[in-house]
């Protein structure tokens, strides 16, 4: 009886809960179409356009943008501030309509608090944590006035040449779509009408990550079977997940760029994955369209509009041509009205029509922006970001005492920590390495520091490191009156007495990020020579990467004694460094992105499919360099710990399966170390026969264990039939039966294997 009472009340709250969305949905179709009949074709237009006039008008809300959003000419635009975000939104107010504004930014890892770059938060595993960074935030740039930000990107990349792979989370696409899913939950929170939630913008949509050589904006080329099992799972699970909005990408699909691809907007996004938000292009990807062949700009707006964009981005394609395309027949006014009513439902969705001032709190602007509580959120999450890459002979953890040299051109830097597609840069608010290793290290420790070498001293890349944009971003490269010899001498003096040294080089921010591909992904020869100066002292060295993407580092493996992948690791880096350095934390990070020994390996990662002849050192005739081992330097899942596990045998509850079952596949861990530590237990899948040449594996599912020294703990893993599913070649997504080998280990080269067989 009282499952039946417990039944029925699970119906009637299913029910209710049904019957308020119903509701809900029918009041905003109601207000929205009340408002459209209002509306003239300019307004409507009006509001399918993102415009932030110059980059001055946005900090400042300047007089040519509020006249604009004056006379109903903007729908959405930026803004980084409070102020600036007040004028936009007193501006609308002194509209006809008074239709408020969408105000954007481009919140990637935080706002002021700023988290690690996407790809390090991505190398923690941890969802909570990730969910977390995205939660503040939103509460950050809430405060600021900013209800919309352009991410998660969600784009996959197997090509770290690619600048953006560092706002990205690797290269598979089960663990991205976990990450999308985490991110949009911590943007959106569980209610859109809360004043300390904003709207996630999914991008790129889609295959941004696969652009040929690596080159940003470039050329993208796949089959559909590529898209919608290697590329396409994470933007649907970010939609899955309730994204209100998504963005197009700059690349073609099928030929036809993004912003233009019917395909690809309309009978993907809308109706196999049955999104109802809305769809903005990326920077004055409209316009672009020419470039690409496509037609003048009256011409590819319409394409862009037919195609299933709603808004656009600085373009000025619709704003300029759509009320012409309309009179000539090629348009249609149902097409401008559904674009318009998905930016208005958007606005609904966020409260803006009950009070377009709700992100405007004096009280929230001057209390919940870089708080106590957020830094320290910071602290922590960049530690479990770092992944320990090497440590021979113990070198770490750092003993609290003695005296460590820290040198590098990283040693001291505050505004590089940050990484790329950080807007506001604050310097004082910055940990760097050497004041984290002083606060960590306490009074025992004496750190010495010098820069010991320029970021580089190429001429082609230090000009390009010193552009215009760099300095605007706070980035530029200072100049260094010292010679280079200088320099150096000064690092081996500081380091002669030391008892270890601690070499901070890497990348600057402007070194990756968007528009910042490159050819060679080595640590720039300046900082080499410094570190091979340093190596030749015959002390203990350990290398702390700054970095936004995966680097080849064949050198330093071979002669470093320890070396930490700290990333960017945002406001808390030298804290959250120095955490990881002594100890305070034992390192337990995993690369969600493989690392290269040469560019001549790229793309390379783990979940390939097997040629007709596949790699055999024994055999000349297989797939494989003559002049480089194949295998990669660091593979997808690899990192160490101050620890060491041992896994056991894989146990599973059966061996042969059918439909529905659940198969249980469970491996004992013990930490066989000294230390507490975690370890992220994962399991992949290889299906070794179907109707499509499959990947050699694929991740499925993981765990993040904490274990005392001595402790042993059976990890269970549970494996359904869902577990199997993938697109066949006719993109139906379905599973075969057949053998399936089950994966656990420590990342993706090194496993355990048990065999099973599955029937429908």
């Amino acid at each position: 009886m009282k499952k039946f009472f417990k039944f029925l009340f699970v119906l009637f709250s299913c029910h209710s809960s049904f019957c308020l969305a119903q509701n809900q949905t029918k009041e905003m179709d109601q207000f929205v179409s009340n408002l459209l009949s209002q509306m003239t074709l300019e307004e409507k237009i009006g509001q399918m356009n993102l415009s932030s006039g110059s980059m001055g008008a946005v900090l400042g809300g300047g007089e040519l943008l509020s006249e604009a959003i004056q006379k109903g000419e903007i729908g959405a635009t930026g803004g980084f501030s409070y102020d600036a975000a007040k004028k936009i939104q007193d501006a609308a107010q002194k509209s006809r309509l008074k239709i408020p504004i969408l105000i954007g930014m481009d919140v990637i890892h935080g706002y002021k608090t700023i988290f690690p770059i996407p790809l390090g938060l991505s190398c923690s595993w941890d969802l909570e944590l990730i969910e977390q960074s995205a939660r503040i935030a939103a509460i950050e740039a809430s405060a600021a006035g900013v209800c919309w930000t352009y991410s998660p990107m969600v784009d996959i990349s197997r090509d770290p040449r690619w600048g953006r792979v560092s706002e990205g989370s690797g290269e598979d696409p089960w663990w991205g779509a976990q990450v999308a899913k985490a991110m949009v939950r911590g943007y959106q929170g569980d209610d859109l009408t809360k004043n300390n939630t904003i709207m996630a913008c999914v991008k790129h949509i889609a295959l941004y990550g696969a652009g040929e050589a690596g080159r940003d904006y470039n050329t993208v080329d796949m089959s559909h079977l590529s898209m919608f099992n290697d590329y396409f799972p994470p933007y649907k699970a970010a939609f899955d997940e309730g994204a209100g909005s998504g963005m197009t990408s700059f690349n073609l699909i099928d030929g036809i760029p993004a912003s233009g691809s019917k395909w690809m907007m309309t009978e993907v996004l809308r109706n196999r994955w049955e999104f109802n938000g809305f769809v903005v292009t990326d920077y004055t990807s409209i316009p672009e369209m020419i470039n690409h062949g496509l037609g003048n700009l009256k011409t590819v707006s319409a394409l862009a509009l037919d195609a299933g964009v709603d808004m656009d981005m600085q373009g000025d394609g619709f704003m300029g041509t759509l009320k012409t395309s309309l009179n000539e027949g090629t348009i249609t006014m149902t097409q401008i009205d559904q674009a318009c009513r998905r930016i208005l439902e958007a606005k609904y969705r966020l409260g803006l029509f009950d009070d377009p001032y709700r992100y405007l709190n004096p009280e929230r602007w001057e209390n919940e922006i870089q708080t106590e509580d957020h830094l320290d959120a910071a602290r922590k999450i960049a530690a479990r970001s770092m992944v320990l890459l090497k440590n021979d002979r113990n070198t770490l953890p750092l003993k609290k005492k003695g005296k460590i040299a820290v040198v590098g051109p990283f040693a001291e830097a505050k505004p590089d920590m940050l990484g790329a597609w950080v807007l506001i840069r604050d310097a004082k608010s910055i940990s760097s390495v050497v004041e984290g290793i002083k606060n960590v290290g306490g009074n025992a420790v004496e750190v010495v520091t010098a820069k010991g070498s320029n970021i580089t001293d190429g001429p082609y890349l230090k000009t390009n490191l010193n552009s215009p944009f760099a300095a605007f971003m706070g980035v530029k490269m200072e100049d260094e009156p010292r010679t280079p010899q200088e320099m150096l001498e000064e690092a081996l003096q500081v380091s002669s007495d030391a008892d270890v040294i601690v070499a901070v080089l890497g990348e600057s921010s402007a070194m990756s990020g968007e528009a910042s591909s490159r050819a060679e992904i080595d640590i720039p020869k300046s900082q080499r020579d410094l570190l091979k100066s340093l190596i030749n002292t015959g002390k203990p060295v350990v290398l702390v990467l700054i970095n936004g993407r995966p680097l080849t580092l064949n050198w330093e493996v071979e002669n470093v004694p320890a070396i930490l992948e700290a990333w960017a690791p945002g406001t808390e880096a030298g804290n959250a460094i120095a955490d990881v350095l002594f100890g305070n934390y034992n390192p337990a990070g995993k690369l969600t992105m493989t690392f290269p020994r040469s560019v001549g390996q790229i793309p390379l990662y783990y979940n390939h499919k097997n040629t007709g002849r596949p790699f055999d050192e024994n055999n000349k005739f297989t797939s494989k360099y003559l002049d480089i081992p194949n295998e990669a330097l660091f593979p997808f899942g690899f990192g160490l710990s101050y620890t060491t596990f041992e896994y056991g045998d894989i146990a599973l509850n059966k061996t042969k399966l059918s439909g529905n079952d659940k198969l249980t596949a469970s491996v004992t861990l013990t930490n066989t170390g000294g230390m507490a530590g975690e370890e992220v237990v994962q399991l992949y899948i290889k299906d070794p026969v179907a109707t499509i040449s499959r990947p050699v594996k694929e991740l499925k599912n993981f765990r993040k264990v904490m274990l005392q020294p001595g402790e042993k703990k059976e990890i269970i893993f549970e494996v359904t039939s869902e577990d199997l599913k993938f697109y066949n070649s006719e993109l139906f997504y379905d599973w075969e039966p057949g053998e399936f080998e089950i994966q656990i280990g420590t990342n993706s080269c090194h496993v355990k294997k048990a065999s099973i067989t599955w029937k429908k």
